[in-house]
């Protein structure tokens, strides 16, 4: 199963304020928020991993939370291979079935 190469056009996020993506502390957790329904989820956050971006919440991670997994897994060359690896796995478990990324 493939990611997407042109997701921002999708994400949930285009249509809001991109600051309210940026913030510090408590208010990370209505950005996440936002994240969770998102059909584009998986890129956004292979995209921030790949590419190292340092700041807001991509994929549903805060920035600390992506430096906490590339620390983890110093070894992993492309995230976006490893999700579609992982979606891939996933559908062949559930008999091919579209699935909504979840548990990364």
């Amino acid at each position: 199963m493939e990611l997407l190469v042109d997701w921002a056009s999708q994400a949930a996020c285009r249509e809001g304020d991109p600051d309210a993506l940026f913030v510090q502390g408590a208010e990370q957790n209505a950005a996440k928020k936002v994240c969770r329904a998102c059909p584009v989820r998986m890129e956004c956050l292979a995209d921030a991993l790949d590419n190292r971006i340092e700041f807001g919440v991509w994929g549903g991670m805060t920035e600390r939370e992506r430096r906490a997994l590339l620390r983890k897994h110093t070894d992993v060359r492309s995230w976006r291979r490893v999700f579609e690896k992982a979606l891939t796995e996933e559908a062949t478990k559930k008999g091919g079935r579209s699935l909504t990324p979840s548990g990364f």
